[in-house]
């Protein structure tokens, strides 16, 4: 049984930073991508960043680039997405996907994560 974990998330202030981590089991692979998604309140769910573990190669939506940064920790099947400069509208529920290679051009589509994490609040306000 596939299971993705979430922690991290809360409140914190503009240009503060959050640590949010995905810890993934069950899924018998050897490849393995974790996408990070986000739905602000009243829209749809977008696509943040994704991860390949077998070769850490990195996306990102334009919006987050250059201050978010996802990472991971092989041994451990978990997936870090690190947010700093938050802003306001960073405000959302975060969630974590998983899937066997993120693809240059499908990373950010929702549709082809199977399994997803519970979800994590974010809120960026001061």
């Amino acid at each position: 049984q596939v299971q993705l974990v979430e922690s991290g998330g809360g409140l914190v202030q503009p240009g503060g930073s959050l640590r949010h981590s995905c810890a993934a089991s069950g899924f018998t692979s050897d490849y393995v991508a974790i996408g990070w998604f986000r739905q602000p309140p009243g829209k749809e769910r977008e696509g943040v960043s994704c991860i390949n573990f077998h070769d850490g190669n990195t996306f990102y939506a334009d919006s987050v680039q250059g201050r978010f940064t996802t990472s991971r920790d092989n041994a451990k099947n978990t997936a870090y997405l690190q947010m700093s400069g938050l802003k306001p509208e960073d405000t959302a529920v975060y969630y974590c996907a998983i899937d066997f290679v993120c693809g240059s051009h499908s990373w950010d589509r929702s549709g082809k994560y199977n399994y997803w994490g519970q979800g994590t609040q974010v809120t960026v306000s001061s």
